[in-house]
């Protein structure tokens, strides 16, 4: 198979990932299915389209013909079969828990075509560990947006023993074609790359902030200011969801049974709140009117 053979795109999950991957995949011309187990989800997951494409008419980023072109390319449906029956190209974009993936991987197995490439969104989670619930492991590869997919550029494309060459070339070609900057990781590693080192400043950047030697906001405009990052680690912890750093941790720990694997204390109290950032109106930071 080639990028040109590429036609239909199904992606696993409506949430904030998942539909913006879809709509960025709609934008880029191919015919694109959002599934999703909740009907709210999938609801809000349409109405966010028909307010985001206007907006980039307005704005001079699309014509109106893209826009209704793009409108047009994408649907939302709450059946798996549906949605992954004719897909060429698959990008599950579910809650970090693997037996999760495995269980829907096992799904699209049974469902989507032969051909197709079973790519996950996972940032933590390597593919190697959901490939065999499948049989096409070498077509299972991790294919990681960043939050938000339809603003952020890179893309880790990570090649495990299990995957072809040929997966690999050609999600390379299809994030390239996505307009996002794809990086090919040449082996699995926990965390991929940026993550990794993400979670080096995160890791002693919560540190820091449990010994009192500074508040979160201090923290961050040190990371911005001294160091020229976009935006702090806590203020990033609150735009990606505290609850997905939660899960990610918990999942962590559940696989090494290491107790500093386990979520910071700070990290808890904020979860078990329901406090998970900007999508609840209150993280590190308040966010009023969210």
């Amino acid at each position: 198979m080639k990028l040109e053979d590429i036609k239909n795109i199904c992606v696993v999950g409506a949430g904030n990932m998942g539909h913006q991957i879809a709509l960025q995949a709609a934008i880029g011309g191919y015919r694109v299915k959002c599934s999703d187990v909740s009907d709210e989800t999938l609801k809000k997951a349409d109405a966010f389209v028909d307010s985001y494409l206007p907006g980039r008419v307005e704005k001079g980023r699309l014509t109106a013909d893209q826009a209704k072109q793009a409108r047009a390319n994408i649907s939302f449906v709450n059946s798996l079969e549906e949605a992954a029956g004719d897909a060429d190209f698959v990008i599950e974009a579910a809650t970090e828990v693997l037996s999760l993936k495995r269980k829907i991987f096992a799904d699209l197995d049974r469902i989507a075509p032969k051909h197709a490439i079973l790519a996950t969104n996972s940032s933590a989670i390597v593919s190697s560990k959901i490939a065999d619930a499948t049989q096409r492991q070498d077509k299972v590869v991790n294919m990681h947006f960043f939050n938000p997919a339809l603003v952020m550029k890179l893309v880790e494309v990570v090649k495990g023993e299990h995957v072809s060459d040929e997966t690999a070339d050609i999600t390379m070609a299809l994030s390239k074609d996505l307009q996002k900057v794809p990086v090919l990781l040449k082996k699995e590693v926990d965390g991929f790359l940026l993550n990794r080192i993400f979670a080096a400043i995160s890791r002693e950047a919560m540190w820091l902030l449990e010994m009192g030697v500074a508040e979160a906001e201090d923290i961050d405009n040190a990371c911005v200011y001294g160091a020229g990052h976009p935006m702090g680690p806590f203020r990033l912890n609150d735009l990606t969801g505290l609850d997905l750093s939660y899960i990610m941790r918990m999942e962590k720990f559940r696989e090494t049974g290491n107790p500093a694997d386990l979520p910071n204390p700070r990290l808890v109290e904020h979860y078990m709140k329901g406090e998970f950032g900007e999508k609840t109106g209150q993280g590190w930071y308040s966010y009023p009117g969210k």
